[in-house]
């Protein structure tokens, strides 16, 4: 069988573009997507991050299913920290009756984001904690309600949603492993811990009703061009991303930045695809037969939007074909 490929948009708003101009990029994405063969088409969440519009996910999760037909959509993910278990259910529990079955549910920890956006989102020191227990109670109203169930998601209840642990480290693993799920690991922006993350999950899983085995999906940034120097040279917007727009690309930017934040960025950033088709099928190869993932997501941050699509269909050719 195939090794399923995805794509992870993370919604870049780029320097003088606009947040609309940003989403019809990702329905343009998706639809090629879709028709390159890749398995699904997830979407990020983010807050008070001027270069992403990833904020309202299952409204984009929503926006991408419906001018789609057969990729498969969801959130990667869900910041559960950030709701209230029962609202995402409802959210999704909606996806699912009009979609099908064709959405997916990323949920992770995420971040502590500054003070004011915390206290914005109604965050409460510690609420990070809750979040095993916050995922465990999604898991029970995604399933079917019980005769004594005193709240129930409508629509939710019974949908059983697919439902994912997103994770950097040992605490996302842990979980996973112990209620049976699926696991992404985020290795294309934090990738110290993920051997070990592996190897906890693999080791510790515990099959559930849904997942008898455990199931991997790691990723990765690509970034695919005609040759490998133009691939460095629109690989650039990304090593140069913060939280605000997406910068436009710099020739020669390696060579123009200080060797020690070189080497922070190469360390960070280092489960990244940049080069010419070739490169990036060797490079491809190499991460499969060393880490055994069930499934690879990849993702690009790159200022043309012209330059990102033509960078989708270098990379399908030269890994899905």
């Amino acid at each position: 069988m195939t090794l399923p490929v995805s794509f992870l948009d993370l919604t870049p708003i780029r320097q003088g573009g606009r947040v609309a101009d940003t989403f019809a990029e990702a329905v343009a994405l998706a639809q090629l997507a879709e028709a390159r063969g890749f398995h699904r088409y997830w979407l990020v969440e983010h807050h008070n991050t001027r270069g992403v519009g990833g904020s309202a996910t299952s409204v984009l999760v929503g926006h991408i299913a419906g001018a789609t037909k057969t990729i498969r959509v969801g959130a990667g993910g869900i910041m559960l920290p950030n709701h209230a278990p029962l609202k995402v259910a409802e959210q999704f529990g909606t996806l699912a009756a009009l979609h099908g079955d064709r959405i997916d549910l990323g949920v992770g920890r995420g971040i502590n984001n500054d003070p004011a956006t915390m206290q914005a989102l109604r965050r409460v020191p510690g609420d990070m904690a809750n979040f095993p227990n916050d995922v465990q109670e999604l898991l029970s109203f995604l399933a079917p309600a019980q005769d004594n169930q005193p709240v129930r998601a409508v629509p939710g209840a019974g949908s059983n949603v697919p439902v994912w642990v997103l994770g950097t480290g040992l605490g996302g693993a842990q979980l996973a492993a112990n209620l049976g799920l699926p696991f992404a690991f985020g290795s294309h922006f934090a990738p110290d811990q993920m051997d070990m993350a592996l190897t906890a999950y693999r080791g510790r899983f515990q099959p559930s009703p849904a997942w008898k085995k455990p199931h991997v999906m790691l990723s990765m940034a690509a970034v695919v061009a005609e040759t490998d120097a133009e691939a460095r040279y629109l690989f650039s917007s990304a090593q140069q991303a913060s939280d605000s727009e997406l910068p436009p690309p710099v020739r020669d930017y390696e060579s123009r930045i200080d060797p020690q934040r070189l080497a922070l960025l190469n360390r960070a950033m280092r489960h990244s695809l940049v080069g010419s088709p070739d490169t990036v099928a060797k490079g491809f190869a190499d991460f499969v037969s060393r880490h055994q993932p069930d499934e690879v997501i990849v993702t690009s941050q790159i200022f043309d939007a012209g330059a990102r699509r033509r960078s989708l269909e270098l990379f399908a050719d030269a890994v899905l074909a």
